[in-house]
């Protein structure tokens, strides 16, 4: 795969797409959020040195609290979105209009009691597995097009 550069002014991030065997996908919702669009699959930072598998991998970990899984494929591209200033992170401080992510597609080889969404902070205050076509309904509007992106990239393996 022909490696693509990060966007300029998009702060580098990954994406997870945990799929379990019924073909439902992983999906937490984020402590403080509303339960209408407070749903997101993991996603996080990638830290200096890392690869965007290993910042996958990594994040796998924390925000589910397991690495049981196989990695299955990887987005052809960077997936953009912009985030409205007044939910940007004040350590942004105007660095970045938003997220670049590279999306990794896994499929979940553990049971429901191997994830642990506590086992590294509080990402997630709740989980639980749901039907692809379901995802872009439950995230918030301003990364509804990443989703929508994802799921076309991926579709052969949750339909």
């Amino acid at each position: 795969m022909k490696a693509t550069a990060v966007p300029r002014l998009y702060r580098p991030n990954v994406g997870l797409m945990l799929i379990a065997a019924d073909r439902r996908v992983f999906v937490g919702r984020r402590t403080g959020w509303s339960e209408a669009q407070g749903w997101q699959m993991p996603q996080g930072g990638i830290d200096k040195g890392e690869t965007p598998v290993e910042a996958a991998c990594r994040e796998l970990g924390e925000e589910v609290g397991t690495t049981k899984a196989l990695l299955l494929r990887e987005s052809r591209d960077w997936i953009t979105y912009d985030v409205p200033i007044d939910v940007a992170p004040k350590s942004w401080r105007g660095r970045w209009r938003g997220q670049a992510q590279k999306w990794f597609a896994f499929a979940f080889t553990g049971t429901d009691s191997d994830i642990d969404i506590a086992a590294h902070g509080h990402e997630f205050d709740a989980w639980q597995w749901t039907p692809a076509h379901e995802l872009p309904t439950l995230i918030v509007p301003f990364k509804r097009a990443v989703y929508d992106a994802v799921l076309s990239e991926f579709a052969d393996l949750v339909s």
